[in-house]
């Protein structure tokens, strides 16, 4: 289980965090990208999961600018 990020973090704590939560949602869409279909349920995950990792991809975006 992943740690929870909180205010007190430091950026590159931050950094770190979204990094990993990135490579696992890309982790999980390419398992599901693997199914020769998708239920309802799973189509609905993938939708959930591609905009997660567009939040995460923000996020480490936003935190580069701010240590750079």
């Amino acid at each position: 289980m992943m740690k929870r990020v909180t205010e007190t973090d430091s950026d590159a704590e931050r950094l770190n965090h979204a990094e990993m939560r990135h490579r696992e949602l890309d982790e999980r869409l390419a398992e599901l990208g693997r199914h020769a279909y998708l239920t309802p349920s799973e189509q609905l995950e993938m939708a959930e999961l591609k905009k997660q990792k567009l939040k995460a991809k923000d996020e480490i975006h936003a935190l580069r600018q701010r240590t750079s």
